[in-house]
């Protein structure tokens, strides 16, 4: 990588391991804006996944595993020696000091209904400067830790205002199990970069807020989907306890609250998503839609030639949110009026138990010859070009890249008015209300017996394509976002969280001392030098480097000692001959 502008790209279950819209997307801007370095911090299931795409020459990956280490920093490009060194200064009596109150605020935050995201923040960062000196395992493993968590969560439970049920052992167990996998993302070192960039208001997140409030990195929030909305649709499936599925959400809404409240732009796929944003106190100055776009290069601009038979495309993987069943029955009622017709559904099965119960009802409804699942296709614009028609019978959607790519391919929509669909389509498709097979078929009716009509809507879609959703535009719009997130161009919104660095030296100077208190000069030592780096001019610099000799002298190190001395004598001087001012 060489002097361009860095950029921190964090995922979740997505780039580079998984294939889908989001990775496609991310893979998109790392390749196509090559003047941009990119670091992908990609939040993955376990570090056993195979990657899915190759990285060009402007972009490197860390990966933070959840799950399948035993070691918390087994991902760490770190010495081992420096592992073992921070866990065997992990005592209980540093755990006792300097843990707990940091775990005290982090469980209450967690757990209670009202959230407050700039407290949740500061947990944050303290519990990443403790991780800094001492070790993950040996702290979040410890009995003391574990005796304070059944105690916090008993007696938290047991007052009826918090509206949480009374977990049991197993509930315990896996919800600390939980705070333990994913804070994991906290021990993680975070690349120093111009602006961060996150792929949802998700954990993957944590990194970007951490930078924020650390540094004052500016941070891009894209949001595809609405995370919490798909975590509360999640967590209803899981058959969870009612403790656990309270516990997770509000472990959820406490990692959507510090994205919002830290990113500089939110940037959702549509206008749809700006509801749950603005309900989470966004201010609208800070959303800026960037709609998904896609390479007209790819998609043909000349509609192919009428079908042999009517046919209808879908492009949709096979998932219940998809509603292929709903697809199906207005098919049998189609085949009422048009007996020719053809279906076909291009996509992968997501869920093969929803893919038997569609093979069950095309059965049931004597359909097997005339609705075709093809599978996967590599071929886009060919799978477009084999349907008359396009439709969507989706139940849930953000901003759907199959939409666009059909209206890119000259091809008309009848599409479900859900997500931000009817901002894509415009007036140049059919749009109908969800999970309603009468109306579904209505409108591919309407447009099978009327070329003139689907043809006319199908140029109008091209060309709104073109206008609105090109690839071009969508890089270009990211760029500029980065360019004036770098140089701090743009508003900054006063009652927003302002970045908490300045006040960082004072923090580990308190533990410095109070480390010193206990007898512990190495430990003060690394709180001293840490207290330095944080703010490297300032009226206490030439105290800390006082007190680091100090402590090398009490530990017999006088060669150190006497360095530090020199480096304070040269400090001093230092500021004297520039005119620096201490701040």
């Amino acid at each position: 990588m060489g002097s361009n502008m860095k950029i921190l790209l964090t995922t979740e279950g997505t780039y580079p391991y998984y294939q889908g819209g989001v990775s496609t997307w991310c893979d998109l801007l790392v390749r196509r804006l090559p003047d941009v370095d990119y670091i992908i911090y990609s939040v993955l299931a376990n570090p056993f996944i195979t990657q899915k795409f190759s990285l060009p020459d402007n972009a490197s990956v860390v990966k933070m595993p959840l799950w399948g280490t035993e070691e918390p920093a087994e991902h760490l490009n770190i010495p081992f020696s420096q592992v073992l060194r921070a866990k065997l200064r992990t005592d209980e009596s540093v755990i006792k000091m300097h843990f707990l109150p940091i775990f005290q605020d982090l469980v209450e935050e967690v757990v209670k209904p009202r959230k407050d995201a700039l407290h949740f923040g500061r947990i944050l960062i303290a519990l990443n400067d403790y991780l800094q000196v001492y070790e993950y395992k040996a702290t979040f493993k410890s009995e003391l830790v574990w005796k304070t968590y059944k105690s916090l969560i008993l007696g938290f439970c047991s007052d009826s205002n918090n509206r949480i049920a009374q977990p049991d052992v197993y509930g315990m167990i896996q919800s600390i199990g939980w705070l333990y996998r994913f804070l994991n993302i906290v021990n993680t070192p975070i690349p120093k970069v111009h602006v961060t960039h996150s792929s949802a208001a998700a954990f993957c997140g944590i990194p970007c807020a951490i930078a924020k409030l650390r540094y004052g990195t500016p941070y891009l929030l894209t949001e595809h989907g609405v995370y919490l909305r798909e975590q509360y649709l999640s967590v209803s499936k899981q058959g969870y306890s009612s403790f656990l599925s309270t516990f997770l959400i509000r472990f959820v809404q406490s990692v959507v609250g510090i994205n919002y409240a830290t990113a500089d732009q939110v940037s959702p796929v549509c206008n749809y998503n700006t509801r749950w944003e603005k309900r989470f106190g966004v201010s609208p100055r800070n959303v800026k839609v960037i709609y998904n776009g896609v390479d007209d290069r790819v998609f043909s601009e000349v509609p192919s030639a009428p079908q042999a038979n009517p046919t209808i495309a879908m492009i949709a993987r096979i998932d219940p949110l998809k509603d292929i069943l709903t697809f199906i029955r207005a098919f049998s009622i189609i085949r009422k009026t048009l007996p020719d017709a053809k279906a076909i559904v291009y996509g992968s099965v997501s869920v093969q138990a929803y893919y038997e119960e569609c093979l069950a009802l095309r059965e049931q409804l004597n359909l097997n010859d005339s609705f075709i699942f093809a599978g996967h296709t590599s071929n886009m614009s060919a799978a477009y070009q084999s349907g008359d028609v396009v439709a969507l019978s989706s139940i849930s959607e953000a901003f759907p890249y199959s939409v666009v790519e059909a209206m890119m391919s000259s091809k008309a929509i009848v599409a479900t008015d859900v997500g931000g669909v009817s901002e894509a389509i415009g007036e140049t498709g059919i749009i109908v209300p969800p999970r309603d097979p009468q109306a579904l078929a209505d409108g591919l009716i309407k447009l099978l017996k009327n070329p003139e009509l689907r043809h006319s809507l199908g140029r109008e879609g091209r060309e709104r394509a073109m206008n609105f959703f090109t690839l071009g535009k969508v890089l270009d719009l990211h760029l500029k976002s980065y360019i004036q997130l770098a140089a701090r161009a743009e508003e900054r919104v006063v009652e927003r969280i302002k970045p908490v660095a300045a006040d960082l030296q004072k923090l580990h100077m308190d533990r410095g001392y109070a480390l010193l208190a206990i007898g512990q000069d190495r430990d003060a030592i690394l709180q001293f030098r840490i207290a330095v780096k944080e703010k490297p001019i300032s009226s206490y610099v030439p105290v800390l480097l006082t007190e680091i000799a100090r402590a090398f002298n009490r530990l017999g190190e006088y060669d150190q000692s006497f360095q530090e001395l020199d480096k304070c004598k040269a400090y001093i001087d230092w500021l004297q001959s520039s005119g620096q001012e201490i701040a």
